[in-house]
């Protein structure tokens, strides 16, 4: 079942709508649940709710597949270019080169400081970072391998879909390389679309891109699955199709 509550960013002044999965006998069963918390929440389970009429069909998947646990995705500011503000943890040039302060460590803060405790405390949740993980695409795919870098001892796992490494690839790697050592038991899914790009050349240096942060995570100590979906756009359509394959790695011991 999908629940929607209204949470206060206190950092922004802002509310916002969590869309939060649970599993149907939640309510009947007295347990207590990992907790994955995702970008884009909107875009998660309901195609009513998706921005472009498609979800993840997260909530179908997770019942099939009979996942006992609690996912919490944060809806984006739907502002103007406030998702690429709120969704970046660095300064950035956006698409058509206008330049943006990204406040991605205010939110990754605010997410870590108010958002898990609220969670923790009105859901039967397992709190500790071995049960919690992160997840999103495209920016939500960027700030969730930023969390999992900068914020391993909340995170022990994180799904990267389609990130948008290119905003800001610098800024990201400099802190992947102060980073002596992650928790051991960190796992990492960095996924792309072979059909993401506008040619073979962008292609290739989106692949470059993830492939040496997977390199650097293992470097680090963390099992990382990189996954080239051939075919794979830039859609929920197509990271819908990734729903079995980032779960199983995260949370089924790297059966994928």
């Amino acid at each position: 079942m999908v629940i929607k509550e209204q949470v206060y960013i206190s950092p922004y002044g802002l509310d916002r709508t969590l869309h939060i999965y649970l599993p149907d006998d939640y309510y009947d069963s007295g347990m207590s649940y990992p907790v994955m918390y995702m970008y884009d929440g909107h875009n998660l389970f309901s195609d009513m709710d998706a921005t472009y009429g498609k979800s993840w069909g997260l909530a179908d998947y997770m019942t099939r597949a009979d996942r006992k646990m609690i996912i919490a995705g944060l809806e984006c500011n739907h502002e103007g270019n406030q998702r690429l503000v709120e969704f970046c943890p660095y300064d950035f040039t956006d698409f058509d080169g206008l330049r943006y302060s990204g406040t991605g460590r205010v939110l990754m803060d605010w997410m870590v400081q108010e958002l898990k405790p609220y969670m923790d405390s009105h859901y039967r949740t397992i709190p500790d970072r071995g049960h919690t993980g992160i997840g999103g695409s495209s920016m939500g795919g960027l700030m969730s391998f930023f969390s999992i870098v900068c914020y391993n001892e909340y995170f022990s796992r994180a799904a990267c879909l389609s990130s948008t490494f290119s905003l800001c690839h610098a800024a990201l790697k400099k802190d992947l390389l102060a980073v002596s050592a992650l928790d051991p038991d960190t796992r990492v899914y960095l996924s792309w679309g072979g059909q993401e790009l506008r040619n073979k050349r962008a292609l290739i240096k989106y692949s470059c891109e993830n492939l040496e942060f997977s390199h650097l995570l293992t470097e680090r100590g963390a099992a990382v699955y990189p996954y080239l979906q051939g075919r794979g756009r830039h859609c929920e359509e197509d990271w819908e199709k990734q729903n079995g394959i980032y779960m199983s790695f995260l949370w089924d011991e790297g059966k994928a």
